[in-house]
């Protein structure tokens, strides 16, 4: 027997280490194949050589190199899902979603005497839903035509131009109103005027903010490329084809190429499959608003504010709000993507990283959304440091952080209906503080704890203050409010009253 645990501890770290070796060369192999593949590539891709300073790259070439390169990969959780450890916490998120469920009808049927199925609370947050559609259709179908049309437009004549900068202006001027006013304005005119419900808006917003950052993606590596053509002997503009610009409107990522890595065939099987997960967590989120938020923070509601309230309701809403944290992750960033990047063909699933095991803040954001930071890295931190020059490091993260916290307040702003800038004050204060005490030479596990406490608590405060105001703006209305009494917190509003 002492002989046969010996064994057995022998062969787990003999497992260990053949894991550890074989995962670096694995990812080492990776990462010379890329560079070999960026080396062979980008000759033919982008031709002729750019010039460079001691410093940075100046000019329009400059813009183009070391790019994010695609190759292909599948999606972390995919390969962790194979363990059978790993796989085991995916049974046990399942087996607290029965309990749910089955602790939903046990009170029914206690309460009412009877099963109630009616899932008000689905129908009330997806109201409007054909209004939701319509309203897609055409931001959709204006990011399809109106951005390829301009760029095509301006490209194909502006060799021949002999106002090259004033032409380039002029295009440039008509693309930033399209972003503006079509993409920008419209959407959430038509959200604000249909008093759409929050989920309804909620998917608009975040469609509208896909389609611009696309838009600008486009236009961002194509125009350089127009640039470089001016200087060569080539007769054939690179103007990228109709269907490669609308594939990458499909396309899970928020980068454009000519063209991604492709798998060879569709498993319609696992886009069933991730599609139903993605249901799964949409009824996983609505039993625990149903059982644990809605009687807790309705029961706060009415009773008299105080510090004490505010703690408590503050820590009873952490497990909640842990759970909602962890469900969107799944179902978008995992379910979602890899349902559409399926039946594209898209090879590159790489749309997270190993998140989960950040020792450091910076880490957390660089790897919890991929698409999202790839798309904030190329084209706001490293365009400012092309533009500013790269001492200015500090202020290129600070122009990244405020317009991710702007946009997360907006999308917040327009699907509740309120001005409520507890997600802002909390990504520019905690977030940057963290960032910079949280750093990548945190290497403990200690740090890691650290960092999910810090989440954990974080989400707990978020779900509380915006539940809060959320009922607040429901049994305190105001009336003939003035234009400060919007930027103003109902809740405080409904203190002052009470007092």
């Amino acid at each position: 027997m002492e002989m046969r645990k010996k064994a057995e501890h022998l062969k787990n770290e003999l497992m260990k280490e053949v894991d550890g070796h074989l995962n670096e060369f694995v990812n080492n192999l990776m990462e010379e194949s890329t560079v070999l593949e960026s080396m062979s590539v980008a000759p033919s891709f982008y031709p002729g050589n750019v010039e460079k300073d001691g410093h940075k790259l100046r000019g329009p070439r400059a813009l183009l190199e070391h790019g994010k390169l695609f190759v292909s990969r599948r999606s972390l959780l995919d390969e962790l899902f194979e363990v059978n450890h790993i796989r085991t916490i995916y049974h046990m998120f399942i087996a607290l979603l029965i309990l749910f469920i089955l602790s939903t009808l046990v009170v029914d049927c206690i309460d009412e005497g009877r099963l109630v199925l009616e899932f008000d609370l689905l129908v009330y947050v997806f109201g409007k839903f054909p209004i939701v559609i319509s309203t897609w259709l055409c931001m959709f179908l204006s990011t399809f035509i109106i951005p390829y049309g301009l760029f095509s437009v301006w490209a194909q004549g502006y060799r021949a131009s002999s106002h090259r900068t004033i032409r380039s202006i002029f295009f440039g001027l008509l693309f930033i109103m399209f972003q503006m006013l079509g993409l920008g304005l419209m959407p959430t005119y038509f959200v604000l005027h249909h008093d759409l419900a929050p989920a309804s808006r909620f998917i608009i917003i975040l469609e509208q903010v896909r389609l611009i950052m696309k838009a600008h993606s486009f236009v961002r590596e194509n125009v350089p490329r127009i640039f470089a053509f001016t200087k060569e002997k080539s007769s054939i503009v690179p103007v990228p084809q109709v269907t490669q610009y609308l594939y990458f409107l499909f396309a899970p990522t928020l980068i454009y190429r000519d063209s991604y890595p492709r798998n060879p065939s569709i498993r319609w099987g696992y886009v069933a499959t991730k599609f139903a997960q993605v249901l799964g967590c949409l009824f996983y989120v609505y039993y625990i608003f149903v059982r644990i938020c809605i009687p807790l923070f309705r029961n706060i509601s009415q009773e008299p504010f105080s510090l004490r309230v505010l703690v408590l309701s503050i820590f009873n809403s952490i497990l909640p709000g842990a759970l909602v944290m962890l469900l969107a992750f799944f179902a978008f960033l995992h379910c979602w993507l890899n349902a559409f990047a399926e039946m594209l063909r898209f090879a590159d699933r790489m749309f997270y990283k190993d998140w989960w095991n950040s020792t450091s803040f910076a880490n957390y954001y660089r790897t919890w959304n991929v698409v999202v930071h790839d798309w904030l890295y190329y084209y706001a931190y490293r365009d400012f440091l092309w533009f500013f020059g790269r001492r200015f490091k500090a202020a290129a993260m600070l122009c990244v952080f405020t317009v991710s916290a702007v946009v997360h307040e907006y999308a917040l702003a327009i699907s509740f209906g309120f001005f409520y800038p507890v997600l802002f004050i909390l990504f520019m204060c905690c977030g940057m503080l963290f960032n910079f005490i949280l750093h990548d030479r945190r290497n403990g596990p200690i740090w890691n704890v650290i960092m999910w406490t810090s989440l954990f608590l974080g989400q707990g405060v978020l779900l509380c203050l915006y539940s809060q105001e959320w009922y607040a703006q429901r049994h305190c209305p105001i009336n003939n409010p003035a234009f400060v009494d919007f930027l103003k917190p109902r809740s405080w509003t409904c203190l002052q009253l009470e007092d």
